[in-house]
């Protein structure tokens, strides 16, 4: 407000001239002596001049405090905080596991020492829940899973945080530490595992939101070094500056623009929505998990939605109608940068969190025509299926138990 109140007196003071969009001030002399001039040779004389000078500052000044009102009126209504940038929040910690949370399965490894219990809230085809689920499972980790009404979402209520997905991860004093974005997780987790005796609570400081305002001045939040797997001074010899950059820059390929390829290629129509999401209630058991009515639910208001949000996502993403050429292309490119390391994969012998992303991202359409086409038409189904054995050949032993409330003692017996 203050702003707008110098504005006015400064109107008052200058006249200011707009040309073409640049401000030219003429010196305050120079105009009051002209102002005189006139003045002077007007009916009213020195005196009505002096008048309508003091006129013009106070008009000025009320013009400038109204406008700096109004400003900051907008403001507060936008949002008290809205003003802020560059806002630090660190993971949430709760107490206890939050009551009446239905535990759907669980994936139980008997060789996991990692000693970690975790609690994965997901929908079983959202690529970013396939992406988490392909680190965990590759990397033998026993975890359990929380499937998630994606129209009610019931089982996060509980949550300030209404995304997936979404892990709980117990600390040795019996609270929890909450994270959300997969590449945020995947890189907490890949930190915790290069070193067990680090506090994987203390990890998670590492990985803040932060707020920001985007090129249209909106308020957004994302994840401070999501792509950066904290070392410090325990850095595998595998390792250099040259693996660590490519790795991120096939994380981040993969969730900036792989990803944004999907919804569009899976819903063309809404019959093809239809059919999709018969797919997924399928692949995520829904007629298990849920009533007849919430499964339902999910499939016709889901598959309606998504259908719309892809021609969203395709306009946004500047699309043509041809979107299978679209990913066809991304494929392609993503074997070309794995053929010039000259190994089965983009981390040689083994995947690294390159490999993992993109298989996680690409495994979401699997029961799609737009799947059954990009491996028909594309250089990408060797690799595929070589990522596909290794992750099924760790993941634990499925257990289809509904479980409400806390983790089974089962899951700690095991991760101990």
């Amino acid at each position: 407000m203050a702003a707008y109140r110098t504005f006015g007196i400064f109107l008052a003071r200058q006249s200011v001239n707009f040309n073409n969009s640049r401000l030219i001030v003429i010196p305050r002399n120079l105009r009051l002596r002209e102002f005189k001039t006139n003045a002077g040779n007007s009916n009213g004389g020195a005196g009505r001049g002096s008048g309508n000078t003091l006129k013009l500052a106070l008009l000025g000044t009320t013009v400038g405090a109204t406008g700096g009102t109004i400003y900051s009126l907008i403001n507060n209504w936008k949002g008290k905080d809205s003003h802020k940038e560059h806002e630090r929040t660190l993971p949430i910690r709760i107490a206890q596991f939050p009551a009446g949370v239905k535990i759907t399965k669980r994936y139980i490894n008997p060789n996991d020492k990692t000693g970690l219990d975790i609690t994965l809230f997901q929908f079983q085809t959202c690529p970013f829940c396939c992406k988490v689920r392909a680190f965990l499972d590759y990397m033998g980790i026993s975890y359990s899973v929380v499937e998630v009404d994606a129209v009610l979402r019931q089982d996060i209520k509980w949550s300030p945080q209404k995304k997936v997905p979404m892990i709980l991860i117990k600390q040795a004093n019996g609270s929890y530490v909450q994270m959300t974005d997969s590449s945020a997780i995947i890189s907490l987790l890949s930190t915790y595992l290069n070193d067990k005796s680090s506090d994987i609570g203390e990890l998670a400081d590492f990985y803040p939101t932060i707020s920001f305002f985007d090129n249209d001045d909106k308020k957004k939040h994302d994840i401070m070094n999501k792509y950066f797997l904290m070392y410090q001074e325990r850095t595998p010899k595998t390792h250099t500056k040259e693996t660590e950059q490519t790795e991120r820059k096939w994380r981040t390929w993969a969730d900036q623009h792989l990803v944004h390829l999907i919804s569009p290629n899976c819903y063309q129509s809404l019959g093809e929505a239809f059919e999709t999401f018969q797919w997924f209630s399928e692949a995520g058991e829904w007629d298990i998990h849920f009533p007849k009515w919430e499964r339902d639910l999910m499939v016709y208001v889901g598959a309606t939605a998504m259908w719309t949000i892809s021609k969203i996502l395709k306009r946004r993403h500047n699309l043509s109608d041809d979107v299978r050429g679209h990913i066809y292309d991304a494929l392609n490119k993503w074997m070309r940068e794995v053929d010039k390391c000259k190994s089965k994969f983009l981390g040689g012998k083994q995947p690294n969190l390159g490999d993992l992303a993109v298989y996680g991202v690409l495994s979401s359409m699997e029961g799609c025509q737009a799947f059954k086409d990009c491996m028909e038409k594309t250089k990408i189904s060797g690799w595929y299926y070589d990522v596909k054995q290794l992750v099924q050949q760790n993941r634990g032993n499925l257990i289809r138990e509904r479980i409400e409330g806390q983790v089974p003692s089962l899951l700690a017996n095991v991760s101990n």
